[in-house]
């Protein structure tokens, strides 16, 4: 039984839509899902969509999960996810967003931190068994009491969900439809270390709007998203967005180019959502002759210090919508202008061109004392980004605030007085979505032994990649999968062949 709220919730958008038009296109597996998980690729409408959600969202009643409690996910980019976070919401359920390159350490860490009581994983994606990964993480975290998957040949003890997804589904409980209850919780790195930051429904879809209205996408867009969904971002540029619009969300595992460009031809998408650098990489060679239906693409910079250096966009078919991202902090998007060209941030009051003048979606931005950019609206959770109080002899209490410092160094440009971002914030690397703390991967060096060296490079695409140094490589590369380390680190210790 559902007892509605005035202020919805990410279900509430999706049964509006359902209620509409029940038998259109809702979402479009990617075309290569035999090979990342060994599964078919599925086309469902809104009313199969919905039938696959109430089935799995009376899995996680039936299992005993309470009413608000955390249920991990770690899932690839397919229509699994998406059913599984709107059943997770459905059965009053937060959801816990793990990167697919999270190793044992970090799960168990993560599912610790949050306190989760399930964790929701598929057996293999890209030849890695990510069942055997989440049941050893999930041995090592008290709170756990389920363990499922998706895909064949689960390991004994880890439930079945397309088992789940064949089944009847009957069971009820009152959840309330509220958007201010918890929605979400992803993860960050800042200099106080790794953090969990939740976010309710509200969060969510103000930043829904936030990109929808500044790239100005039209209701019934087809989408192609090729954005991991484990970050905030990538769940507001997908699901949310495509919520938002009622139209077809279609998914992409990054990344296969060809499979991607045959996607979006088939399924005539009219919107990519995609990594900045992958969509700068598609418009140099002819991009509207190649996907005539493209009118919208909206890049999503992970190193966002890089957007004013970036080239010119020079597809007049397709608008480019640069979204600028800081971490799981927040982000703001701005489109480029008439020739192709980053558009200034100004400081101030941020909102979508075509809203009510005065009025504000996106929030505010502006640079702190130290010189660094903040945000603060209607996305940002400061509370999550709140320092522990210091010591002292003081007994007056510090005022919270409203605003998230990204430590990213920024100023003001004395001609235009736009906002330039002019450095990532320091001590910590990022490496595509991945970000670490410099200190950490000095510890992880050391524990290999003397001559070790672990370090981080900068890089052009991706912020910095990674790169090691031991006496023996293959033995490090062991140690450190060993220890439940992500590839990124593993895969620094490769041997590379000397050219001479």
């Amino acid at each position: 039984m559902i007892q509605t709220n005035t202020s919805p919730t990410l279900d509430v958008l999706f049964k509006r839509i359902l209620a509409r038009k029940p038998d259109a296109l809702a979402l479009v597996d990617p075309l290569d899902k035999p090979r990342v998980t060994g599964q078919p690729a599925k086309r469902l409408s809104f009313a199969e969509a919905d039938r696959a959600i109430t089935a799995l969202a009376a899995h996680f009643i039936e299992a005993g999960l309470p009413n608000n409690s955390v249920i991990a996910v770690q899932l690839p980019n397919t229509i699994e996810f998406v059913l599984t976070v709107l059943a997770a919401h459905r059965a009053g359920l937060v959801v816990a967003l793990f990167p697919l390159l999270w190793r044992q350490a970090e799960l168990t860490v993560a599912l610790n931190r949050t306190g989760a009581r399930a964790i929701v994983t598929s057996g293999r994606v890209d030849g890695v068994n990510h069942a055997d990964l989440a049941m050893n993480a999930a041995a090592e975290a008290f709170s756990i009491r389920h363990v499922c998957g998706f895909g064949n040949h689960l390991p004994e003890g880890m439930a079945s969900l397309d088992v789940a997804l064949a089944g009847d589904a009957t069971t009820r409980r009152a959840v309330v439809e509220d958007g201010r209850k918890a929605a979400i919780i992803s993860f960050d790195v800042t200099a106080d270390g790794f953090r969990p930051v939740p976010r309710t429904h509200l969060h969510l879809i103000a930043g829904g709007l936030a990109l929808s209205l500044e790239a100005d996408l039209p209701q019934g867009s087809v989408f192609m998203s090729a954005f991991a969904p484990s970050s905030f971002a990538g769940v507001i540029s997908s699901l949310v967005v495509w919520l938002l619009s009622g139209g077809t969300l279609a998914l992409h595992h990054p990344f296969d180019g060809n499979v991607l460009e045959q996607q979006i031809s088939e399924q005539s998408c009219d919107t990519l959502i995609a990594p900045a650098q992958l969509a700068m990489r598609l418009s140099e060679n002819e991009l509207s002759s190649r996907l005539p239906t493209l009118r919208n693409v909206i890049a999503l910079w992970r190193a966002p210090e890089q957007v004013l250096a970036s080239p010119v966009w020079t597809d007049r078919q397709a608008a480019l919508t640069d979204v600028y991202l800081f971490g799981e902090a927040g982000l703001f998007a701005v489109c480029r202008n008439a020739e192709g060209a980053p558009a200034p941030v100004l400081p101030g009051m941020h909102g979508a061109p075509r809203e009510v003048p005065g009025s504000s979606i996106s929030g505010e931005i502006f640079l702190t004392p130290k010189g660094t950019l903040a945000l603060r609206g209607p996305m940002v959770t400061p509370a999550a980004y709140a320092s522990s109080a210091p010591h002292g002899d003081s007994l007056m209490a510090q005022p919270p605030r409203d605003f998230v410092d990204t430590d990213y160094a920024a100023r003001l440009d004395r001609s235009t007085g736009a906002i330039c971002i002019t450095a990532p914030p320091s001590g910590i690397m990022a490496v595509g979505g991945y970000r670490f703390l410099a200190t950490d991967l000095l510890e992880w060096a050391r524990r290999l032994g003397q001559g070790a060296l672990l370090t981080a490079l900068p890089d052009r695409l991706s912020g910095h990649r990674l790169a090691g140094r031991a006496h023996d490589n293959a033995r490090a590369r062991e140690a450190l999968a060993e220890l439940g380390l992500n590839p990124l680190m593993v895969e620094a210790f490769r041997d590379r062949t000397s050219s001479t």
